[in-house]
């Protein structure tokens, strides 16, 4: 009898933006090194992708039937990925710290940022006009995931709602989110975690230091 699959990984999109979903596909902090990877290969890429709406499923067959026979393309996608995830992670995090990006991380969102605009078109719906995606003839382009996400950093970056990003307080956590609050006084990625966490750090923290005293 065959196993059955493993039950594919619920990302948390609570970062209000599709870079920053992006950036938090990277569990635990930056700052001290203790990750845990979540695009682990092509297929968690996909399964991202299609969890933030940004393919469907139609698209997420054909893509990972395409990665199958082009599995070595689909590995450097994965390293670009990661690649293009952390240079949005710093680029951002500097900005939020009020320090100059670094330049190489610059180069490597303007790379990525290239490629998804050579494949940018605008089309005329009952809508109005929208921005859509075009292959240029290819029928699956493996690193179509990576379009929306270099896009999305580059108009989050070129935005006023820029100065409304910020980085997770936890000491655990190094995630992105955008502030949206009223007062702009949010300091967690999600309080059902990281913020529930820290309440019951101090609470610890406050009865120990009463017993103790």
């Amino acid at each position: 009898m065959a196993e059955a699959k493993e039950q594919e990984y619920g990302f948390e999109l609570v970062g209000g933006r599709v870079c920053l979903d992006f950036v938090n596909t990277l569990n635990g902090s930056r700052d001290t090194g203790e990750t845990e990877e979540k695009l682990t290969g092509y297929e968690e890429l996909i399964s991202w992708g299609r969890q933030a709406g940004l393919v469907k499923e139609r698209e997420a067959r054909e893509l990972l039937r395409e990665a199958a026979r082009n599995p070595k393309e689909a590995r450097a996608i994965i390293e670009r990925a990661r690649e293009l995830r952390e240079a949005i992670y710093r680029i951002i995090s500097a900005a939020t710290h009020d320090r100059a990006p670094v330049r190489a991380d610059l180069a490597v969102l303007n790379g990525e940022l290239a490629r998804a605009m050579a494949q940018s078109e605008i089309l005329n719906t009952a809508e109005g006009f929208v921005w859509d995606w075009s292959e240029g003839g290819k029928d699956v382009s493996l690193d179509r995931v990576l379009w929306p996400v270099a896009r999305s950093a580059a108009e989050l970056l070129t935005s006023e709602e820029m100065r409304r990003a910020r980085v997770c307080e936890a000491d655990d956590c190094t995630w992105l989110f955008m502030d949206l609050s009223k007062n702009r006084s949010r300091r967690w990625c999600d309080m059902k975690y990281c913020g529930n966490r820290a309440k019951s750090r101090r609470h610890y923290e406050r009865k120990r230091s009463a017993v103790s005293n």
